[in-house]
């Protein structure tokens, strides 16, 4: 739906380009002054007929897309509540992604499975990162607290992104998927070309009362996908970058079985482990790393010149 509303309101524009752009040559051509002729060609600027019709026609034009626009944003910003086959909390921080599996239950015989970690996890805990003097724990996210960060959620299946590797998220295809976005830092955009779709990522959310979830009816084939942040969001920013690979639902299922922790009778594989064990690319095939470590940015000291 998103695409026919922008192939058509490009129809629209350009059939009224063609309009103007007609009706612009035929007055430079048909009413222009005579040479020798002291009167001025016939005006009509006091036509009200006619300056009513301008003044209607564009009205039409106006109401006609403004009601196919909130056609389409209602049917995009529907969620089925409760009804997502799969729910992925996604976590932006300068400049990098955190995926994590909230909950999976595609009702075809595929062990339904609650990935909540209310704990917070090794991945954002002090695991990744070390205690300070005082016993703080500070994770893998850029040195913040964990305290700081306690509106952000934490799973048991997680990929995080770092300066070396994209973070790629696995998704099944036919199958109604949402996202929760939350963001550690500043605002973010979540991203994905071919979603024809994004959503900004904030801090805090709830706080923020932002709409922090959105759903997708389904991804209707498998492939690569580049993801990336379109918010502004810093030094690195261009450099943001995900991946989303659609698999199907039963590559899918077992690649969940792969990836879960062994306590909870899964294989405890990486992220990359379990795609190959699926039979697909281990890394990002559609885009590559950058250097994206805060500690790399240096500050020049000014100098006077003589």
């Amino acid at each position: 739906m998103m695409r026919e509303l922008w192939t058509w309101s490009v129809v629209a524009a350009l059939v009224m380009g063609v309009l103007v752009w007609g009706l612009t040559f035929w007055t430079v051509v048909f009413h222009r002054k005579k040479k020798g002729d002291p009167d001025f060609p016939r005006q009509t600027g006091y036509n009200v007929p006619l300056e009513l019709l301008y003044t209607a026609v564009p009205f039409v034009i106006i109401a006609v897309l403004f009601y196919f626009t909130v056609v389409v944003q209602n049917y995009v910003n529907d969620k089925e509540h409760g009804e997502a086959d799969v729910v992925v909390d996604v976590t932006a921080y300068q400049w990098n992604w955190k995926f994590g599996y909230r909950n999976i239950d595609m009702g075809d015989g595929t062990p339904i499975y609650d990935g909540a970690d209310p704990e917070g996890g090794p991945q954002l805990g002090s695991a990744g990162g070390e205690d300070d003097d005082h016993g703080n724990s500070y994770g893998r996210i850029h040195g913040s607290e964990r305290g700081e960060l306690d509106y952000l959620s934490y799973n048991t299946i997680e990929t995080l992104g770092s300066s070396e590797e994209i973070p790629v998220l696995v998704l099944p295809t036919n199958r109604r998927i949402e996202f929760v976005l939350a963001s550690a830092d500043v605002v973010h955009s979540f991203w994905v070309p071919e979603f024809l779709f994004k959503r900004d990522v904030m801090p805090n959310p709830e706080a923020n009362r932002s709409d922090f979830s959105f759903q997708i009816s389904e991804i209707e084939e498998e492939g690569a996908f580049v993801g990336r942040c379109a918010e502004m969001c810093g030094t690195y920013h261009s450099m943001m970058n995900f991946e989303v690979r659609a698999v199907s639902p039963e590559r899918f299922a077992e690649y969940i079985e792969l990836r879960k922790p062994t306590v909870d009778g899964g294989q405890g594989l990486t992220n990359a482990q379990a795609l190959e064990a699926i039979g697909e690319e281990p890394v990002s095939t559609s885009t590559v790393p950058f250097v994206t470590q805060r500690e790399a940015q240096t500050a020049i000291p000014f100098r006077s010149g003589n």
